[in-house]
């Protein structure tokens, strides 16, 4: 049986790795937080969707008895936040199969971090479109559930990496749908172009993803931070792919791909009450990963001579928010859309 590995059991994480262990799979969960820890190991772990509930009795490590590990993982599936990929893919790496794979199912543009740490040729690249939550130890509620969660998988570089997606395929299909793409690299930037839209600029206004949609002004904020970024991923030569269930002529007119992906995101993976990973990580006084969505579209925006005013205003807000400067609040708005009417 394949031994699987999931690094990082927040509330995505602890989701798939729920699925999988309920499914049959060889599942063990590598956490940092003590209290899910122990939670988990106490009276296992619970998953609520609108399907019903998942409740599994997973086998348990924490970051700091990595060491203690002895057999080797065949599939790491690491669902850290994007700036702990650098040091997390180097933590698993000693106990990663020498044919084994990590696959990095994140935000941002981690699939070459991790193949820095891994090597290439145990390296997949994959996109998730999952949305859940986590307040309290050992529960999650997931606002997706398998039927309407969803995978993108590819390799980084052409090689033996290929032969595993089938395998890889099989697994994430026990937790939602899966599509292969031969430019998993594009697949990610179109994922980036859809958060750099809604994940930070929805947690600054410091309400509920559907709620922000509805407010007076926002979409415009919305699309053209999103057009910024994929202008700048035109730059950085990645075509526009077709993800969330897109289809070719959904993408045809490059003007429009912004204003589509969005709809389709909000029509098939966005509920109700659910708020971005953004503000969930501001409310637990955490870090966001700003700097790995819209800040990347900045920095890889004035690599190439671009400009990119809105992501601009969006990194600068969020960073205030995390230097306790200010908090969240619908009154930002104004702000955001000071680059729009000038």
């Amino acid at each position: 049986m394949t031994r699987i590995a999931v690094v990082g059991a927040g509330a995505n994480g602890a989701s798939i790795g729920a699925d999988l262990i309920d499914a049959g799979e060889d599942v063990t969960l590598i956490e940092q937080w003590p209290a899910h820890v122990e939670k988990m190991r106490a009276d296992g772990l619970r998953v609520i969707s609108p399907e019903g509930e998942v409740r599994v009795q997973p086998s348990v490590v924490h970051f700091c008895q990595v060491a203690e590990l002895r057999a080797r993982f065949d599939i790491v599936l690491m669902l850290v936040k994007a700036y702990d990929a650098p040091w997390a893919s180097r933590l698993i790496e000693p106990y990663l199969a020498e044919d084994g794979i990590l696959v990095g199912v994140q935000n941002g543009m981690t699939a070459r971090v991790i193949a820095e740490a891994v090597g290439p040729q145990r390296t997949l690249g994959c996109v998730i479109e999952c949305s859940a939550t986590m307040t309290d130890p050992g529960v999650v509620h997931r606002h997706t559930p398998a039927s309407r969660s969803w995978f993108a998988v590819g390799e980084i570089e052409e090689g033996e990496p290929a032969q595993r997606i089938p395998e890889l395929t099989r697994i994430l299909g026990m937790s939602g749908t899966v599509e292969v793409f031969d430019d998993i690299l594009a697949a990610k930037w179109m994922k980036l172009v859809s958060n750099s839209t809604l994940l930070v600029t929805s947690a600054i206004l410091g309400v509920p993803m559907l709620d922000a949609l509805h407010t007076p002004g926002y979409r415009d904020v919305m699309i053209a931070a999103g057009n910024e970024a994929l202008t700048v991923g035109a730059a950085e030569g990645h075509p526009v792919l077709p993800i969330f269930g897109l289809n070719a002529d959904e993408i045809r007119d490059p003007g429009r791909v912004v204003d589509i992906m969005t709809d389709k995101l909000f029509a098939s993976f966005v509920v109700p009450g659910a708020t971005t990973t953004v503000l969930q990580d501001w409310r637990k006084g955490r870090r966001s990963e700003v700097d790995d969505l819209n800040g990347h579209v900045v920095a890889r925006g004035s690599v190439h001579g671009i400009p990119t005013p809105v992501n601009d205003m969006v990194v600068a807000l969020a960073h205030r928010i995390e230097a306790g400067e200010i908090a969240p609040d619908l009154s930002h708005l104004a702000m955001m859309r000071e680059p729009l009417d000038q």
